[in-house]
């Protein structure tokens, strides 16, 4: 499974997300159809949730049957543990994990 750190990104999710798409997402765009892909990104506010979880989703239908899954968050522990889960979930594709601590989803 590939991972791959987005970031650091703008504080506001707009820029954020143009920035996204200008600089990562072309590496992005022709996923390797033999290899898993995770998006690691760093914390921010809830009003980032929306265009990651979209990019996310969009690069999945693309790879499929690849996986591509996002996890956001900088705790190192947790963040590996969420790289364990998905290696053994092969189900699980086009979701974005909050391991931040602070995101209702993580808690």
């Amino acid at each position: 499974m590939r991972t791959i750190r987005v970031g650091p990104l703008p504080e506001r999710a707009l820029e954020a997300a143009a920035q996204f798409h200008a600089r990562v997402l072309p590496e992005l765009i022709r996923p390797r159809a033999d290899e898993d892909l995770v998006l690691i990104f760093e914390p921010a506010p809830y009003d980032h949730r929306g265009w990651r979880l979209a990019a996310v989703q969009d690069l999945a239908r693309a790879a499929a049957p690849a996986r591509v899954n996002g996890v956001a968050g900088d705790r190192e522990a947790a963040i590996a543990q969420a790289l364990a889960y998905l290696a053994h979930a092969p189900g699980v594709t086009g979701q974005l994990l909050a391991v931040d601590g602070k995101s209702p989803e993580s808690r």
